[in-house]
């Protein structure tokens, strides 16, 4: 393919957008203090069918059950080397929503940390959850749910997806909820996705005009401070209706994003070219190698001589010049790099030399 169907596809989407789309303020912006937290714990999954670590590789797998049976009032007499095939040693990682109230459950993933085969239908042992200050606010216990199967014997190996790692849906009870000022001093404060100054200031104008002056008003070009009411069901009433506020946000900088590792290039609508040429043409060297074996006759006494012929051939493209009148939209520039023949690979040169020409009007940016 001369040019990413991707890009192609895009550039069509784009032209049919309107420059200016009213969006939910839900969508453009968060509140401040309304937020998940990540939890993460350190547990033990058991039932393995013979799938579980290696203890011999994995010593604190042995040392887990060793503390765990001494808590259940089990004592293993001195040196006792425990052989272990259906326990592994597991991190268990969730996320407690905001407002999250001791006795709810969420969902928690289970990850093997040592050499387990896999977790498929293993049981989580009962395992806090701990927030960044060392809390728990969550336990977590329950059956492993593993979205794949594998076998092996006499050296063959099937595996449909991946077995070390399984969730369990409402696996984890909440145990501390976290403290929230939501509403603090009757405000709350609107955080943009992206910082925009006329991003925030339409925002401000479309809180203005739907609650009365003075709602809301423009920290910087990323946090909007907005008058709530002082009562709390009146509060969430009122925050319920701002989400819903229709904005027509500013339209984005133009960008060009180009993955050098995939050749992939993907450029916003906003992109625009100043007068410029553009020249391509590509120069292919070919070189091969043809090996011939010299096999003597039967009884002659000679030897066999194997001889290699070396090859090298070069291929020119005829180049094109492509002239590209200033201010081009994103879909003119697609157009005018597929007719003359460029690749996505090409793409990253020549987008690359228009932007130190100065003919690119977009941010550059490679990941």
């Amino acid at each position: 393919m001369k040019i990413s169907a991707i890009a192609m596809f895009c550039a069509a989407v784009l032209g049919a957008v309107p420059t200016a789309q009213a969006e939910r303020l839900k969508d453009l912006a968060s509140i401040a203090g309304v937020r998940q937290n990540q939890l993460s714990g350190y547990g033990i999954v058991v039932g393995l069918d013979g799938t579980g670590d290696q203890t011999s590789q994995t010593p604190f797998t042995v040392q887990s059950i060793q503390a765990m049976l001494q808590q259940k009032g089990v004592n293993l007499p001195p040196g006792t080397q425990l052989q272990l095939k259906n326990v592994a040693a597991v991190m268990v990682t969730s996320s407690l929503p905001a407002f999250a109230q001791p006795g709810q459950t969420i969902d928690i993933t289970v990850s093997s940390i040592g050499n387990a085969k896999s977790l498929r239908g293993g049981t989580l042992l009962m395992t806090p959850l701990h927030g960044a200050d060392g809390q728990v606010y969550a336990i977590g216990q329950g059956n492993v749910l593993v979205g794949g199967v594998g076998a092996q014997a006499g050296g063959a190996q099937v595996q449909v997806n991946h077995l070390s790692v399984g969730k369990i849906s409402a696996g984890a009870t909440v145990e501390r909820a976290v403290a929230s000022n939501l509403g603090a001093d009757n405000q709350i404060r609107l955080e943009l996705k992206d910082t925009d100054f006329s991003t925030a200031a339409r925002v401000v104008e479309a809180i203005n005009d739907q609650f009365g002056a003075g709602i809301a008003t423009a920290l910087d070009g990323r946090v909007i401070r907005v008058r709530t009411p002082s009562s709390s069901d009146q509060r969430v009433a009122f925050i319920g209706q701002l989400e819903s506020i229709d904005v027509n946000p500013a339209r984005s900088s133009a960008k060009v994003i180009m993955n050098a590792r995939t050749g992939s290039v993907v450029m916003n609508q906003s992109v625009m070219l100043e007068n410029c040429a553009i020249s391509h043409g590509n120069l292919t060297v070919t070189v091969g190698a043809d090996t011939s074996v010299s096999q003597p006759a039967p009884l002659t006494g000679g030897r066999t001589v194997v001889t290699q012929t070396n090859t090298v051939e070069v291929k020119k493209d005829p180049g094109r010049v492509l002239n590209v009148k200033g201010g081009a939209s994103l879909a003119e520039v697609v157009k005018a790099m597929n007719s003359i023949g460029t690749t996505p690979q090409d793409l990253l040169a020549i987008l690359q030399a228009l932007k130190a020409a100065g003919s690119l009007r977009a941010e550059l940016e490679i990941i």
